[in-house]
């Protein structure tokens, strides 16, 4: 269903380096949380006078529990920090000995979680002996209900983006990893006769799992394993919004928008590859994949309306409309608060 103009209402986190209990086992080096600015390490500057403070609210959302950081466990694999585990979840890996290995400081007590790392067993050496045997635990404890949402859809576990892959990672699995994670959000929008712009949005399925019938992009999608993004913005822009190849060829890579969120004992680090895709007047999206409820055109004014008033949208979808929004010039450097809001769009670790 299509509708047309409705009112719709760094945390630095420092491990320690040390030597394992194993002695076989070299030291090895574990890289601390870092976020993309030192300066977003420190509280949010007040701007409540400000036009722009609810569209820091809105990224407030999308980076929450900072504080929380310090208690994760780093997770490395080949000597190098890939991930942050929260000690509830390390408890449910002690029992897969042969997949995973929990490795502890010679340290009192008191420090004996913060001198914690987990690792993989030093058998599993090829990227298809990790990738099958950690997913195999994996979905037993998916079937035990400890990580619902099971998707059957790998991501790659990477150090940065087109970095060398150490495993790849069924991506219901990735928050409670802590692990990078990469997706493509499409800004699909219009422009009329008299140059007035409107932004498509979709309604999210009311049965999806995360944030049922929430607003989202026309198109979004999570990067996966064994495609590159501009394949991932085709294949996305058909099955989510009917979009034929030869407009969905059009969308321009254009921004990148990041985030650190902690969730309970999950921790999402991602960054979104923002693309703006304007797409024909008369052209009407339609779901193929039973994820999308409804699209609707919104006037630009509208959008700001709903981001400014209410928490209609999915939360990270926020981030790359309010960076629409500046870089299609609707968000100005003479509004006060447009640099710090402009920098807090990017406080994950790319």
């Amino acid at each position: 269903m299509v509708t047309m103009h409705p009112s719709i209402s760094s945390c630095r986190l420092r491990v320690p380096i040390f030597l394992t209990s194993n002695p076989k086992r070299r030291a090895v080096s574990v890289m601390p949380i870092t976020t993309s600015s030192s300066s977003l390490s420190a509280p949010l500057p007040s701007f409540s006078a400000s036009e722009l403070a609810p569209y820091l609210e809105q990224v407030k959302r999308c980076n929450r529990g900072k504080e929380e950081l310090a208690s994760f466990v780093p997770f490395v694999v080949d000597n190098v920090t890939v991930g942050y585990i929260h000690p509830s979840f390390v408890q449910h890996l002690i029992p897969f000995s042969k997949v995973f290995d929990v490795i502890r400081g010679k340290t009192d007590d008191s420090e004996k979680e913060r001198n914690m790392y987990v690792t993989l067993n030093e058998e599993l050496k090829s990227h298809e002996d990790r990738t099958e045997s950690v997913n195999r635990c994996l979905k037993l404890l998916s079937d035990g209900g400890i990580i619902p949402g099971w998707r059957d859809e790998m991501y790659p576990v990477v150090n940065s983006f087109g970095g060398a892959q150490f495993f790849s990672l069924e991506r219901a699995a990735v928050p409670y990893f802590g692990t990078k994670a990469y997706g493509v959000h499409i800004n699909g929008f219009t422009v009329d006769s008299q140059g007035k712009k409107y932004l498509w949005a979709a309604r999210r399925s009311i049965t999806k799992q995360t944030f049922p019938g929430m607003l989202d992009h026309v198109v979004a999608g999570g990067q996966p394993v064994g495609l590159s993004c501009r394949e991932n913005v085709i294949k996305e822009c058909d099955e989510e919004a009917g979009i034929p190849r030869e407009i969905a060829e059009r969308a321009l890579p254009v921004s990148a928008v990041s985030y650190e969120d902690v969730d309970s004992f999950r921790l999402k680090r991602d960054v979104l590859f923002c693309y703006d895709l304007e797409l024909p007047m008369d052209f009407k999206p339609y779901n193929q994949d039973g994820e999308v409820e409804s699209f609707t055109l919104l006037p630009i004014a509208e959008v700001e309306k709903i981001l400014k008033g209410s928490e209609a949208y999915k939360p990270n979808c926020t981030l790359v409309v309010i960076d629409f929004l500046i870089r299609h010039g609707y968000i100005t450097p003479d509004q006060r608060g447009y640099i710090h809001l402009f920098s807090s769009l990017r406080q994950g670790d790319c």
